[in-house]
């Protein structure tokens, strides 16, 4: 039991840091509506699955060195393209209808939620770490584990969908919507860039 409060706790604080996925289902749900951004929800609780699968089985494949620098070069380059969009966007919120302007489909969206799941090397480096720290666990204790982080993830960010779905927090957001889409575009261009130029730094030296 203590075991396992550790454990849910230290998964728990990680979700509540903001980072790329936070992004997109905020974005997502303020331009697309709440409904679509639980696409995103679900693909993002998705690749989580697959990671924490691969993690908790003892796979050596996914904390090879050479694995984690794909990971970070792909997730790197995925930032950047998610920022430049992110910049781009005229997002806007038609208070009048109280209806989001922007519309993806939901399979879109799920495909983006897998894709940012996937590519984020927060996402993979926590669950390696992890499944390191407990690996000495029973395999149904493992499963245990994984099955209560995925549940809580997609639990936790359809509660973030949902929250600034609401009238009220379009009404609120309308006016720092472009701003904050433009600003977590740079934020989300840079840490790409920084991610891709932190690899490229031994190559030139």
């Amino acid at each position: 039991m203590e075991q396992f409060v550790a454990v849910a706790l230290a998964h728990f604080l990680a979700l509540l840091i903001p980072g790329v996925d936070f992004f997109l289902i905020v974005r997502t749900t303020v331009t697309g509506g709440w409904r679509n951004a639980t696409g995103v929800c679900v693909g993002i609780a998705t690749a989580n699955a697959i990671v924490i699968a691969a993690a908790f089985s003892g796979m050596a494949l996914i904390s090879n060195a050479a694995v984690l620098d794909g990971i970070q070069l792909f997730g790197g380059c995925f930032l950047i393209y998610v920022g430049i969009v992110f910049v781009r966007s005229s997002a806007r919120i038609d208070l009048g209808s109280a209806a989001p302007t922007e519309r993806r489909t939901w399979l879109r969206n799920l495909g983006l939620g897998v894709a940012s799941g996937l590519l984020n090397p927060k996402n993979v480096l926590f669950y390696v770490s992890l499944g390191a720290a407990i690996g000495d666990a029973a395999p149904q204790v493992l499963v245990g584990y994984g099955l209560w982080m995925v549940t809580i993830v997609l639990m936790w960010d359809a509660f973030v969908a949902v929250a600034l779905g609401s009238g009220r927090a379009l009404a609120r957001m309308s006016r720092v919507l472009p701003w904050l889409s433009r600003g977590a575009g740079v934020f989300l261009v840079l840490f790409g860039l920084g991610m891709v130029i932190e690899l490229a730094l031994p190559l030139v030296r």
